[in-house]
């Protein structure tokens, strides 16, 4: 579904991505992990578009997405909820999952979001700045959700969240696979999170993908020891 090959990016004259490859099947939830500094959230940033490549080629179930702007890789299948969830705090929760619906045409939002979001149907007239931060990730989840996306990229979802509500969120994204059958990628330092959601871990170090392995086979240790300071 996703294939990301030789990805190179930089910020000026610093390299910071070096030839990333990447694959992602139907209905695989993946997960990169890393310490801060790696090119976890650059590679998220440069596969949506919002950075540009130095090389490389993003393809998304057999379209190649390399030279479209950010919202036609989001029209072509491409959901993004970005680190800090970035969610619409003057506007309703109605509102914001609205303005995922823009790239599909549709006016109404599928009832599947709110059952699988109860809770933004409860507060869909309350302004996304008065929502809790588990509130607020769910509501930028269910935005990306919105654009019927083949491939949902999260960038750190349990960053500012209650440990309470992290276990929520990662039985979420079992759910929405479950439903949807698309393919998840999350960007995370939390090996608690990874190893409960994740089918395969990708560890990043210095802008490269240096460890790779599923998750019924991996050494918790060896992942942790890439992710101490």
């Amino acid at each position: 579904m996703l294939n990301v090959r030789n990805l190179s990016a930089a910020y000026g004259q610093s390299r910071v991505l070096h030839d990333i490859d990447l694959s992602v099947n139907s209905g695989e939830i993946v997960a990169l992990v890393g310490r801060n500094g790696m090119g976890k959230s650059t590679l998220m940033k440069t596969m949506i578009g919002v950075m540009p490549m130095l090389t490389g080629q993003i393809m998304l179930d057999g379209t190649d997405m390399t030279s479209l702007l950010s919202h036609e890789r989001v029209g072509r299948g491409l959901g993004y909820v970005p680190q800090g969830r970035q969610i619409f705090g003057t506007m309703t929760v109605k509102e914001n999952i609205e303005t995922g619906l823009v790239v599909t045409g549709k006016s109404d939002i599928p009832r599947e979001i709110f059952e699988l979001f109860p809770i933004l149907e409860e507060f869909e007239h309350r302004r996304g700045g008065n929502l809790s931060g588990g509130q607020q990730q769910q509501l930028a989840i269910a935005r990306a959700l919105a654009s019927d996306p083949k491939v949902l990229l999260l960038d750190e979802p349990t960053e500012g969240i209650q440990p309470s509500i992290i276990k929520d969120i990662a039985r979420l994204l079992r759910d929405i696979r479950r439903i949807r059958n698309i393919c998840i990628v999350v960007c995370e330092q939390l090996l608690s999170f990874v190893m409960d959601v994740a089918d395969r871990i990708l560890v990043m170090e210095g802008g490269r993908i240096v460890h790779s392995d599923t998750r019924d086979r991996v050494d918790e240790a060896v992942i942790a020891e890439y992710l101490a300071v």
